[in-house]
């Protein structure tokens, strides 16, 4: 049932938006009041950040109100989608690209106003940031969103776990996926078949963006470059999914999507956690969560595994989170609302100092900031052997697809073959409609 929602949301947000009652058409008093809605992702870290630019933006642009509301990463997605949907989507919203894409395409966020926020024009714009990090928000000539973070992630190790193990975390640390199962092995605590500390687990909700490399590690596409075919090079995507079946509770018991998320889990400190996959920005969550281990220095980052036969060299890869604005408003709030995402993103370098995210503008990246950031050089050079994530109007859906692949061998007792050929012609038939 809540599929069938969930398509149908898919389906009026694909309708075109000429369709709905847009409020551009009206005649507007440009001295009137002004509210924007402004939907953006839990991060408590940026709470007080964003806060304070709300306020200080407020009070130099009188008759303009921004209500800022926060929503979990994992429902911001239904939710925004729910409201754009009912013809009724926040002002301003951000949210990971590949969820985002099909706003773009569908044509239900404004291209960005380069007046309003002081440029000539997109090509200005876009090179005020590092290569490849606006490609997935240019589109005929024109950008539809201002990035507020540039992510890709590695393993993040916790050494007092290790050692509790009898392993030195400095020199046992895993280079391979079959280490990474390995070292999991003696690191993994249990009550029956309960696991109470994990050596290491994924990022179960995010199946494109950290899985997908693996299988393309071992050869395999998800779709192919020319965007007809769908789930390239069956062995790779077969030894991928056996990989997932084994670690999952019906193999080697070493973690599972039903437990609680890994990332959360480590910066507590509380010996159930050895390793976890996150961002740059875990460093400041762990900064917040428990000073004290941030301190240790009992905690490091390493670089993102690849299996031991892999024919490609591939990191996890990198996607973006970028401020949309929504093309329904009026000229005057669209201005409004570009103005105000622009004014939080000239704080760029405030954003990775209190909450190490990484706005990706040449000049941060070049900046003695990032590069004294714990662990910036992990990223820097797991970026350079990275891919963007999948990003298409279908992406949301094709996440759904591997998703129920990975959890049907890992929990309902699926072949890896037959998964594999179920995801295979779903993920066909997915393109074949595009």
């Amino acid at each position: 049932m809540k599929k069938t929602v969930l398509l149908l949301l898919i389906v009026l947000l694909l309708l075109p938006v000429g369709i709905f009652a847009g409020g551009q058409q009206e005649s507007v008093d440009e001295n009137s009041p002004i509210t924007l809605e402004f939907w953006t992702h839990e991060d408590p870290n940026r709470d007080a950040l964003e806060n304070r630019y709300v306020e200080e933006f407020m009070a130099a642009n009188p008759g303009v109100t921004i209500n800022r509301v926060t929503h979990s990463s994992k429902k911001i997605f239904e939710l925004v989608l729910t409201a754009f949907a009912a013809n009724a989507g926040p002002d301003i919203f951000n949210m990971q690209i590949e969820q985002a894409y099909s706003y773009i395409i569908n044509e239900r966020v404004a291209p960005v106003d380069y007046d309003a926020i002081g440029y000539t024009g997109a090509q200005e714009m876009m090179d005020q940031y590092i290569d490849g990090s606006m490609d997935s928000v240019y589109m005929n000539g024109e950008v539809y969103g201002i990035p507020l973070e540039l992510n890709n992630w590695a393993i993040y190790v916790n050494k007092r776990v290790f050692a509790d193990a009898g392993l030195d975390a400095e020199k046992d640390y895993p280079r391979t996926w079959e280490e990474m199962a390995d070292i999991s092995e003696k690191l993994v605590l249990r009550n029956g078949e309960i696991i109470t500390r994990r050596g290491f687990d994924f990022r179960y909700p995010y199946y494109l963006i950290s899985m997908v490399p693996m299988v393309e590690q071992l050869g395999g596409q998800l779709v192919s470059d020319d965007g007809k075919t769908a789930i390239i090079n069956d062995n790779a995507w077969i030894e991928f999914l056996t990989f997932m079946q084994e670690w999952g509770p019906n193999g080697r018991n070493l973690g599972s999507p039903t437990y609680n998320n890994a990332r959360k889990l480590f910066n507590m400190d509380n010996n159930d956690m050895a390793m976890c996959l996150s961002g740059l920005y875990q460093a400041a969550r762990i900064r917040s969560d428990n000073q004290e281990f941030y301190d240790s220095g009992d905690w490091m980052v390493i670089p993102f595994p690849t299996f031991e036969n892999a024919v490609k060299d591939v990191a996890n890869t990198f996607y973006g989170q970028y401020y949309m604005v929504n093309a329904q408003n009026t000229d005057r709030e669209i201005e409004m609302a570009w103005k105000f995402t622009k004014y939080m993103m000239d704080h760029d370098e405030e954003y990775l100092k209190a909450v190490n995210i990484v706005p990706p503008t040449k000049s941060l990246m070049a900046s003695e900031t990032f590069k004294n950031m714990p662990y910036s050089q992990v990223f820097v050079d797991d970026l350079a052997r990275a891919e963007v994530v999948y990003t298409a109007e279908n992406g949301a859906k094709m996440e759904e697809l591997v998703k129920e692949a990975v959890e049907s061998v890992m929990l309902s007792g699926i072949s890896p073959v037959q998964a594999h050929a179920t995801l295979k012609a779903k993920a066909q038939e997915l393109l074949d409609e595009m």
